[in-house]
């Protein structure tokens, strides 16, 4: 069948239905983020007798199995993505999460809490494949560079909050501590709720269903998107002339997916691999265990962790809300090399100053500020990179794999630094920052060499579907 779908989302002016779909889709990088930087700044907390008396290895282990957790939801629900549709799993994906975090806050000992930071995990791995390709097929793509990297970057909207939270939360002054890290985890979980019922507004993508043989229910998904645009506009839309021929298909399994991105896309698929193991090694090693650096080298109370963590995670939102105009604009390639070279040169810089015992608190802070400025708009364009450089048929399972492989990478990470700091002084730390800031150059000049220049581009221009060959 001929098809005109792809040309009529990509034309499309911004408005209220596309800020709505950010909103009720970016709420998966808010929830990460609220995760995360809630782990960060309990796990002094939880070192306490009053609460679950972990040690700095079990804090880096829980974190691990956490990541192990998202290795497993993104392959299992990256797979199912493609097969069922986007939008059938990303509420099923929501839902694992809201289970795992509100399990999470009931935990009663070590065991206990490394299952329920597991299953929050599969949820949140599931999540990140079903709503990126998503994301990426109703975004116009003049605007898709901006839009994707803003999106990844509210990860640190839920960074901030959570680190916020834990000022009041542990402080034990309006609570018990004991209960005050656990209601930290109830804040996802309610949040996670309001938002299951927020997607159920959210359609299916037009173009998955064209390229599954769901013909009639893909146009009318588009003609209703494109009743919404125009009511929020009060304008006619231009008329279309650019059409695809498809061959559907019900099924695109292992061996499609796998014959498409070791064979004709195998240097994409190098680049996404060393893009996503350099970041994901990156962050792991900072922020799983950051509140044990700051309580043991710099004497940081544990209850004031979080005021550390906040310009942090105000730093990484505004790399990714001021530098993602350029993606589409100055062009993918050169602000991916830049932004990976960028941070991995600073990082060899604070690596060294931490080392020699030259850092404070806050000047350690302020370091890792001005890192994860750039860092984070280099992640967040990894991301971006997996969800555009593949066919649509496969895009969800392309991005579970990688992130899968770079989180098998680094999913020692934590622990690993668990380990590094319960050793004794910084120098052993220093050297995992310097390894971490060394796979941040390779992944930079990797992208400078064989990267694609997607910007402005229709996704299937970038990678043809593969129904659209017989």
């Amino acid at each position: 069948m001929r098809t005109n779908i792809p040309a009529r989302l990509d034309r499309l002016p911004w408005c209220r239905f596309h800020v709505l779909l950010v909103a009720a889709l970016g709420i998966t990088w808010i929830l990460d983020g609220l995760e995360v930087t809630i782990v960060g700044s309990i796990g002094p907390i939880l070192q306490d007798p009053r609460t679950l008396h972990l040690s700095a290895q079990a804090i880096g282990g829980a974190a691990s199995v956490y990541v192990v957790g998202a290795v497993v939801g993104a392959l299992l629900f990256g797979w199912l993505t493609d097969r069922f549709g986007r939008k059938s799993i990303f509420s099923v994906t929501l839902g694992i999460y809201v289970i795992g975090v509100l399990l999470s806050a009931f935990s009663w000992d070590m065991r206990s809490f490394m299952l329920f930071r597991c299953l929050t995990g599969v949820g949140i791995g599931g999540e990140y494949a079903a709503i990126n390709s998503a994301i990426d097929e109703l975004i116009p793509a003049r605007l898709r560079g901006r839009v994707d990297l803003i999106v990844n970057g509210s990860f640190w909207i839920g960074a901030g909050a959570g680190a916020g939270a834990s000022l009041f939360l542990l402080s034990g002054n309006m609570m018990n501590i004991d209960l005050g890290w656990r209601l930290g985890f109830g804040v996802g979980g309610v949040l996670g709720l309001v938002m299951l019922l927020l997607r159920r507004w959210v359609p299916e993508s037009p173009r998955w269903l064209v390229t599954h043989g769901k013909h009639s229910e893909s146009h009318a998904v588009i003609a209703e998107i494109e009743r919404r645009v125009m009511r929020c506009t009060g304008a006619s839309l231009e008329a279309v002339h650019e059409s695809l021929m498809v061959y559907p298909r019900k099924v695109f399994g292992y061996r499609y997916v796998l014959r498409a991105m070791l064979g004709q896309y195998k240097m994409r698929s190098l680049l996404v691999l060393v893009m996503m193991v350099a970041q994901a090694c990156l962050y792991n090693a900072v922020f799983f265990t950051y509140g044990m650096v700051l309580t043991k080298y710099e004497h940081v109370s544990a209850t004031k962790v979080g005021l550390f963590i906040l310009p942090i995670a105000t730093s990484n939102f505004l790399g990714p809300l001021l530098l993602g105009k350029y993606f589409d604009t100055i062009g993918r390639r050169r602000m991916i090399f830049s932004t990976y070279a960028i941070s991995g040169v600073l990082m060899l810089l604070v690596a060294g100053l931490f080392a020699g015992g030259q850092l404070t608190a806050l000047t350690q802070t302020l370091g890792w500020a001005a890192i994860f400025f750039f860092a984070s708009a280099a992640a967040s364009a990894a991301y971006l990179t997996a969800s555009e450089v593949f066919p649509l048929e496969t895009r969800a399972t392309a991005i579970a794999l990688f992130y899968a492989f770079g989180m098998i990478f680094a999913a020692g990470t934590p622990w690993i630094f668990g380990e590094l700091i319960g050793a004794g002084g910084p120098v052993p730390v220093a050297i995992g920052y310097g390894f971490a800031a060394v796979l941040m150059l390779v992944a930079g000049f990797t992208a400078l060499r064989i990267g694609v220049d997607c910007e402005g581009r229709s996704l299937e221009s970038i990678a043809p579907p593969l129904s659209s060959s017989s």
